[in-house]
């Protein structure tokens, strides 16, 4: 898998930050000891300590680049190397809220991950999670097209996996665990300044896997393919900025049995 760069991810730290934000909100009682799973270069972890100042909360992430400017710019906070595609066994009913903001879509299996990441919570204690859910959105479909093109599939022998689910099919394994669960979308309106902002925004997610497999110089050409796409699908508005639709799935689940 291509490494991650928490440089690059962090230059839309607000708009990246701000799903973990309300997610937090919506978080109840008084927690003593919560975990963020994959929690990147930490600014979710920060806002769960703000949001929780009196608990003990812990960030862990797969990715050392990530945990490393995660411990630089929160020196204060507690962090962990962990693979969620591990034994997460020796952590079972530790913790009173399971926390994780746009991760799980790089994990597989979700069938076999939430029930795992759910045993790690306490009794009565909570999983919050949020999945980017942006299949439909133009970004997600001209990439997927241009790499299936002719002239660029011979250079992707792996074709990309998803591993999210739809949402009736969260339900269902949600309502598997718990009665006490609530599931909502939020579609983000970004203000970009550019076509550029797009992309940048997109070479440390959507774009990492395929740039990963190409040189330097078919990378920038795949973009090059991308932003030709791009144009005719987010179109500026009266004062030059164009609108960055990003839907976000949120789900809550009690640990109630």
């Amino acid at each position: 898998m291509a490494d991650w760069n928490s440089e690059q991810y962090l230059k839309f730290k607000a708009q990246r930050t701000q799903p973990a934000i309300d997610l937090a909100a919506r978080l109840e009682g008084s927690p003593r000891e919560i975990i963020d799973l994959g929690c990147g270069p930490g600014n979710s972890t920060r806002v769960l300590k703000n949001r929780f100042p009196n608990a003990r909360i812990i960030g862990a992430d797969a990715s050392e680049n990530m945990l490393e400017k995660a411990r630089l710019d929160n020196p204060d906070l507690e962090f962990l190397l962990l693979d969620l595609n591990g034994d997460l066994s020796a952590s079972n009913g530790k913790f009173d809220v399971v926390f994780s903001n746009a991760c799980f879509q790089w994990v597989e299996n979700h069938r076999e991950l939430l029930p795992r990441v759910f045993g790690l919570l306490k009794p009565n204690g909570a999983l919050a999670a949020q999945i980017p859910m942006n299949f439909d959105e133009p970004i997600h479909k001209i990439i997927t097209s241009i790499s299936e093109s002719e002239k660029w599939r011979g250079k992707f022998p792996e074709k990309r996996i998803f591993h999210t689910l739809t949402q009736p099919e969260y339900f269902d394994i949600l309502s598997e665990l718990t009665d006490n669960f609530e599931l909502w979308q939020t579609t983000y309106f970004h203000r970009m300044p550019s076509l550029e902002s797009i992309i940048e925004w997109y070479r440390s997610t959507g774009l990492r896997t395929y740039l990963a497999a190409l040189s330097e110089a078919d990378g920038e050409e795949f973009i090059a393919d991308v932003s030709e796409e791009l144009k005719l699908e987010y179109p500026k508005q009266q004062n030059g900025e164009i609108i960055f639709k990003f839907p976000r799935f949120f789900f809550i689940a009690k640990k109630t049995r």
